[in-house]
Formats: structure tokens, sequence, C-alpha cells
């Protein structure tokens, strides 16, 4: 027996559940399939970001932030809290049920939306046809489509010196469920998951070493920002080493040791934990993309065009399986375009405002160009930036650290980039997309009323500080 839709979506995190609820809402018969499994062998909805991604890491990031609070933040507002003592035990559940919670809340979304959700792994056949194999016994089902949706995700990229076994060696997954907090922690990567993981552990009494191969810090990153992120990520006692290749990792006894190169030599550290995190490359496991002539890249991403077409009719694709930056947002938004292009609606996305967001403390977030992008391609521009140390409402906060930067056309004002390192940079950041997306120049900003006190007012500075007329530094 063959099951008939009007659309099938291959994964179900970030990308493919809100395509598939995208596409239900707008009159079409869909099925979700997904191959995750949690860690007692269930199906599992909400892929990477919710398993094992943002929601968890962002649950320990808020837990042990928490932590660090009590113990050096608040004795400075006149608060003494005595013994300070972690349960690690108990902060690991909780960020359980925080993923358990929110992956019935996806369960419950599709119900609600009379989406099937089909368990097993999905293997193109061509001609809009899906086989699905359930987890153990069971028969493989198929499926045909009129439109076929590609939203696999990505896997951690694996290296060959330093091999991950799961216990000593992790990736993103075991860093999220360490049993006790390592006296000695090493990292390998010193991008957004390496840091994360670093801050969080960090902050939970480990030592911290991060190895970065590469000799600039968060080189996708605007250079002030970056170099005061590193500042102040050094002095919260974070150990990144940069210029800094790892050559190989043994296990000894319950040691790792890591051997690694850098402008002095040859090097080696040793840790308790080693975790790797050096990126993440597409997943299409199982998928047999080439039985329905979908063309891969050299990368092993899906090629698509600027709809989000791939190679082959009738199929789709979207998030971390192709090309641009791998970010949940991205691939949420990439998800409902394709499903409204399949419902024959006009949809649009702009790759060039999508916000990046990076969750140290404080955090890292940045739309748009940097001032070394727009000096490579040759564009004139202005730039402002205002420090938090002059914020009354960080004052108050002791949250003072940070600066809010902000890049402008020099001939037109069009703002082109904007840059936060800031507690809640987050949340800042949405201010500087909004006015993006509708050409905002920085005029605009500089007079739009901002609440006093408010850490936002340091956006508004920093749009005064381009034409040189910031008031309060």
């Amino acid at each position: 027996m063959v099951d008939n839709f009007d659309v099938v979506i291959i994964g179900a995190g970030p990308g493919g559940y809100v395509a598939t609820i995208r596409a239900a809402q707008l009159g079409l018969r869909a099925a979700c399939v997904d191959a995750w499994l949690d860690a007692r062998g269930k199906p599992a909805l909400g892929g990477t970001c919710l398993n094992v991604g943002c929601i968890p890491s962002k649950a320990l990031l808020d837990s042990s932030h928490h932590y660090h609070n009590v113990r050096h933040l608040l004795p400075a507002h006149g608060i003494e809290a005595g013994d300070v003592k972690l349960d690690l035990r108990k902060m690991l559940a909780r960020k359980d049920k925080v993923v358990r919670t929110l992956t019935r809340g996806v369960a419950g979304l599709l119900r609600k939306n009379k989406v099937e959700s089909i368990a097993g792994l999905a293997s193109l056949k061509g001609g809009g046809r899906v086989e699905v194999a359930p987890h153990g016994s069971g028969d493989v089902r198929a499926l045909t489509a009129r439109h076929i949706v590609l939203a696999t995700g990505s896997v951690p990229i694996r290296i060959p010196v330093a091999e991950v076994d799961g216990d000593r060696i992790v990736d993103n997954e075991g860093a999220l469920a360490f049993s006790e907090v390592p006296k000695r922690l090493g990292i390998i990567g010193a991008g957004v998951i390496g840091l994360e993981f670093g801050s969080v552990w960090g902050r939970l009494g480990s030592e911290v070493t991060i190895l970065e191969a590469l000799d600039d810090f968060l080189p996708a990153a605007d250079r002030r920002v970056a170099d005061e992120a590193l500042k102040v990520l050094r002095r919260q006692g974070l150990d990144i080493r940069l210029g800094a290749r790892v050559t190989g990792a043994r296990l000894q006894g319950d040691a790792v040791l890591v051997g690694y190169e850098d402008a002095g030599g040859a090097r080696e550290c040793e840790f308790e934990r080693l975790v790797v995190a050096v990126g993440r490359r597409a997943n299409t496991e199982g998928l047999d993309p080439a039985a329905a002539g979908v063309e891969l890249d050299d990368h092993g991403r899906i090629v698509v065009d600027e709809h989000c077409h791939t190679t082959a009719d009738g199929i789709w694709a979207i998030g971390d399986a192709v090309a641009g930056p791998m970010l949940a947002h991205k691939a949420s938004e990439e998800g409902v375009a394709v499903a409204e292009r399949i419902a024959g609606r006009a949809a649009h996305i702009d790759h060039d405002i999508i916000p990046w967001v990076i969750y140290t403390h404080p955090e890292i977030a940045w739309v748009g160009k940097t001032e070394a992008e727009l000096d490579a391609a040759g564009i004139a521009h202005r730039e402002g930036s205002f420090p938090f140390l002059a914020s009354g409402r960080a004052q108050g906060s002791g949250e003072t650290d940070g600066v809010v930067k902000v890049i402008a056309d020099a001939a037109t004002d069009r703002i082109l980039g904007v840059h936060v390192f800031a507690a809640n940079a987050s949340e800042l950041i949405a201010e500087a997309v909004v006015a993006m997306a509708f050409d905002a120049s920085t005029e605009d900003i500089a007079r739009t009323i901002h609440a006093h006190p408010t850490l936002a007012e340091a956006m508004h500075e920093a749009a005064l500080a381009v034409d040189g007329r910031a008031v309060h530094i």
C-alpha cells in the first residue's frame, strides 16, 4: 500500500516541522518523517536543535549563569548567599525536562494541524516516492508526494586526530551530559559550540582550554567586537589559544592527552574530558539523493537555487542541509517560504539580514556586513559605537562589558551592519534586523525614542555616533 500526500517533509527539526505546519495551514496534506531517537530509544521531534543543540545548551547556559552570579555577581549587590552548592544531577535533569516539554509540544503542534508524523529513516526513490524504514522491526512504508522537502539538518564533523569515543572524548551531545564537572576540560574549536560549552563548564568550575587552529578569533564577526569578546572571555578564565593546530589525542588512564602545534612548536595538554567542536556538515545519511536526481556540492550539501529548489523536479531542500549559515531560525524561515511556494504563494527570504548569536556571557550578536567585508568590496562606510560602560542600565545591573557598533553606507546612511557584544545581545539585535529589513538609516534609529534606562539606549547612541553626535560618551 502506498500513502499519497501533497507534501512529504523529511526531518522534524526547526526547518522541517515548521515547514510541515505551514503546509498544513495552507490546506496541503502533509507528512513529516523523522529518524531522531532520544536517549531512551524513543522517537523525539525537534531535531538536533531541540534535542541536543540550541535548547538544552541554552538551558545549561542559563543554569550555569545563575550559579556563577550567585557566587560572583550578587555579593556586589549586597546579597550574601552563604555556602553555595552545585547539584549537577538536578541541573541536568532540569535541562532534560525542558527538552521533553518542547519535543512533546512539537508533537502536539503536528497533531493539532492534522499532520501525520512518521518515525523512521527516509530514502528517496525518484518519481516523488519516499520509503521509510521503521526503527527496529516492521515493514518499510512507501509514500508518494507531489512535493518533497529535505530538511535533514547537520551532524558534527569528525576529525581523525581526535576520535570521539562518547566517554572521554565527546561531541556537543556528550558535552551536555557529563556526570560530573571536569576539573580540566579541553575543547577543540573556538566557534559557537566551543565557546558556549566552554562558558557552561567554566562557570561550573572547570579549567577550560580552547584550542583554535585559526590565528584570528571569530573571523566572521566584526574585529572590534571579536577583540573585546576575546579579552573578556579570557578574563573570565577561558584559556583560548589561537593558532593551535591539534595533531593528536590519546587516552592515558583517566586522562586525555592532546598534542598540538603553535608558533612555538609542538606542545601537549592533559585533560579529564575533551570536546570536539570543529563544526558541522550536512546530514544526508540514508537519504540516497542521487536516486532522485538530487545533486550534492563538493562539501556534501544539497544543491539548491535561490528558491530552495533542488536539481530534481518537485524536491526542495532547506536549513543545515544546504549552503548558508547553520542557524535554526534560517531553517525555519526557509521552511515557511518553501511551504508557501508549494501552495502557490509568493515568498522571499533576505539571507543578507539573518542574525547571528553566540550565547556566551556577554552574548555576541550581529547582522549584516562587517567593516572588513565592506572594505574588501570597496564600499565606503561610516561607523559609530557606544560602550555599555557608559550605559546607566548596564551600570545599575553590573553588566558593563561590551559595545554596540553600527555601520552605515557613507553616501546614503543606510544601515549595512550592526554588531553587539553585551548582556542580552540576542534580544538587542532584533531592533537592528527590523531596521535593516525596512532599509532604515542610522538617522531613523537616532530619531526613534528609546526608553530610559534600558540597554537598548546603546543602539540609539551608536546610531547617533555614526554622525558624531552621541550624547553620553
